[in-house]
Parts: structure tokens; C-alpha cells; sequence
């Protein structure tokens, strides 16, 4: 048996879609988008066995942008899988990156994260479900909104794409959405029956956040029992928040509100009168990988302080190393020391803490990072710390 990793040419992306589509029960027509040289398959015996891409993409990364990999399209036929096919096209993926040293870190929404955790992945945002009734839509501390609520007309793009923009500035894991993810994703029509609408909020003619959302009839034809599925949800105030949602408690048809991307510092549980009726359900979201620890460096950082740490990397031997990070408002740096560590932990727990999903302390706690000099703890938590839970409501 030989084995090749390489891009799919132009002629091969058809069988690259069908490969892809079995593996994830899915259409081959979802991944039309996919071009040839953001692939980097496996072929066995000069058949394309293991589809494998990288979107180049960019996240906010606690205050700043980062560019990242965005992995996707990962799928095995059953009859190449238990080869070891995958884990040689991820520690080529990873070395790829590593010698253009442009990308310091991989990202992907997993179909199973036990998979991509044997590679030094790390689960970094938890993501919310909300299912409820319009008629649960009630605050404890109810406001009375100052502005007032409008439909975007079609020529509204642009004033969507500006209130994400300043939404996400100061959060982690968000991507700065490309215009083509507003096109196909966020924007795109839903199938036939079912309506879009996006309504944006406004005081004193400034506009302050928006909620784009699809909803669809009862099968059958019945008058009420009607569905929405929220798509996106923008605020900069409190105010635009609670208006937005109070729009939605006056949808006396509607059986339900489905909202499967909300973030894990969501404020509507601790803001509704019962918030037990969200029935509230939490899942695995992003998974990321510290492919370079310079990803350290391109982070933003609200206290200032020196870590020393040990790195364990099997899959990206470059990060094997005692590291010291300088952190600071300003900027940071990272290089290698001689220094005695304060702490030894492996890959994955350093996309934990590098993107908020812990604490350190939390880290320690459960084991996943051994802490030589416990009383640097506070320090760790305060140098790490996030303004925001980490969230990726964008698939890719």
C-alpha cells in the first residue's frame, strides 16, 4: 500500500465532495464552496481516501485578530479508516503551518472531539440551546426600550456587517466574518415556506444591535404552532438585548424559539422571570490547537505579568520547551528560557487557558496542568483572564 498527501486537483473535488458527504451524512452540494488549494488530502494506492481543508480564516482573539486554520471537510471512507491516514495529514497539517509562519493556530467544529483530542485539540466555547415558549419571554427587571425596533431592508449588509464588527471586537473565538459567510450562511434564503427576517434595533437613530431569524409554519397548515430559529444575535447594550428578545414574546403564534448558538455567558438565563422555561442545554463547540506558542503573542492581555512554563507537544515538537511569556497591555512576548517553570502542562491545556475556557486555577484543579510554585496561581488567573467566555457561532 502507498500513501500520498497532497491537495485535490480541480478534476478530483467531485469525488472530494462525495468523500466528505459520506463521511458526515451529508449532500455533496454543501461543499461546493470547498476550492482545491485549501485541500490537503490523503491517497491510497492513488485513490483519494481521507478529504482533509484549511480555510484561511481570522478570529478575535481576546481584543485582537488572529489569522487561523479553519479545518473542515474531514472525512474517511469506511473501508481507509484505522490506518493512521488522518494522523499523518494532521502532523503534515501542523508542520505546514509551522514552516510559513503565518498561522499559529488550527481550529475546527468537530463531529466527534474524541477524534481531533488525540492531536492536542482542546474543546475551547461551550455553546447553549435555548427552546422556548414566547410567553416564558418575561424579565425579572423589566425596561421599557428608549428606541424602537425596524425590518433591514435587502440593502442592509452593510449596516449588519458594522454592528458585528463592533460586536465582536473585544471577544475570542468570533470570526471576522468574510462577506462570502454573510452571503451563504448568515444570509442566506431559507427553503421555501419559510421567512427571513432581520430586525435591527435603534435609539435616536443610531442603530445598537439586530437579530436575524427564520420562521416557519406548523406542517399541516395549522393556524398556530408556528417555529423561529434564530440565526444571529447582535447587541451593544442592554437595552437592544431585552427589546430584541421582548419583539419576540409578542409572536403569540409561535410554538416555540429555538436559539442552538447562544454563548456561555449569554445573559438571558440570569435576566428572564423563569429561566428553567429556556430549557437550556450545553454542548461542545470549538475545538482549537496551539500549533506555534507565538499564538501567545498575538493576544491581547488586560494585567500584565511574566509566566514560565513547560510546554509537552508530541505532535508539534517545536513547542516542546520551557517558555517564558512576558504579557502586558501594550503587547508580549514569548521565547524560550532556562528559567525554573511555575507550571508544566501539555497542548491542550494551553488553548484552554489561552482562550478562557479555564482558569488556570480551574486547570490545576482538575488536573490537567501541574503547578510547581502554587502561590503564581492569581497570577496566572489574572494574565489569562478574557473579557468575554470564548464563543464561535459560525460554522465552517
Amino acid at each position: 500500500m502507498s500513501f500520498e498527501t497532497r491537495p485535490a486537483r480541480t478534476e478530483e473535488m467531485p469525488e472530494f465532495r462525495r468523500i466528505t458527504a459520506t463521511a458526515l451524512i451529508m449532500k455533496p452540494s454543501v461543499f461546493e464552496w470547498v476550492r482545491p488549494e485549501w485541500t490537503f488530502c490523503g491517497f491510497e494506492d492513488g485513490k483519494l481516501a481521507t478529504s482533509f481543508a484549511s480555510i484561511p480564516l481570522t478570529m478575535r482573539f481576546n481584543g485582537g485578530g488572529i489569522p487561523f486554520s479553519g479545518v473542515t471537510c474531514v472525512g474517511s471512507l469506511p473501508q481507509y479508516r484505522r490506518r493512521g491516514h488522518l494522523r499523518k495529514i494532521m502532523c503534515q497539517h501542523f508542520e505546514q503551518l509551522h514552516d510559513k509562519g503565518e498561522k499559529h493556530i488550527a481550529a475546527l467544529w468537530a463531529s466527534l472531539a474524541a477524534i481531533y483530542q488525540r492531536y492536542g485539540y482542546a474543546i475551547v466555547s461551550t455553546r447553549h440551546t435555548y427552546t422556548v415558549e414566547p410567553r416564558y419571554i418575561q424579565f425579572a427587571l423589566p425596561q421599557r426600550p428608549s428606541g424602537n425596533l425596524r425590518e433591514a431592508n435587502e440593502g442592509g449588509f452593510e449596516l449588519l456587517s458594522a454592528l458585528y464588527t463592533r460586536f465582536v471586537e473585544d471577544r475570542i473565538g468570533y470570526i471576522q466574518r468574510p462577506k462570502g459567510m454573510w452571503e451563504y450562511v448568515v444570509l442566506v434564503q431559507p427553503p421555501a415556506g419559510h421567512t427571513l427576517v432581520r430586525t435591527v434595533y435603534e435609539e435616536g437613530g443610531e442603530p445598537l444591535g439586530y437579530m436575524i431569524y427564520v420562521s416557519w409554519p406548523q406542517p399541516g397548515g395549522s393556524a398556530t404552532g408556528h417555529h423561529i430559529g434564530i440565526r444571529d444575535l447582535v447587541w451593544l447594550t442592554p437595552s437592544a438585548y431585552q427589546a430584541l428578545w421582548e419583539n419576540l414574546a409578542t409572536m403569540d403564534l409561535m410554538a416555540d424559539i429555538n436559539w442552538q448558538r447562544a454563548p456561555a455567558d449569554d445573559p438571558l438565563p440570569n435576566l428572564l422571570l423563569e429561566p428553567r422555561k429556556l430549557n437550556a442545554t450545553a454542548a461542545d463547540e470549538l475545538l482549537a490547537r496551539i500549533v506555534d506558542v507565538k499564538a501567545l503573542t498575538q493576544r491581547r492581555y488586560q494585567q500584565e505579568g511574566t509566566l514560565t512554563f513547560e510546554l509537552i507537544d508530541d505532535a508539534c515538537p517545536w513547542n516542546s520547551n520551557r517558555w517564558k511569556l512576558e504579557a502586558t497591555v501594550e503587547g508580549s512576548r514569548i521565547a524560550a528560557t532556562r528559567q525554573s517553570a511555575q507550571a508544566t502542562l501539555p497542548a491542550s491545556t494551553l488553548a484552554l487557558l489561552a482562550f478562557g475556557q479555564v482558569s488556570p486555577t480551574e486547570a490545576s484543579r482538575m488536573g490537567r496542568m501541574d503547578v510547581l510554585k502554587p502561590d503564581v496561581l492569581p497570577l496566572w488567573d489574572n494574565v489569562m483572564r478574557t473579557m468575554y467566555k470564548p464563543a464561535c457561532v459560525d460554522m465552517f
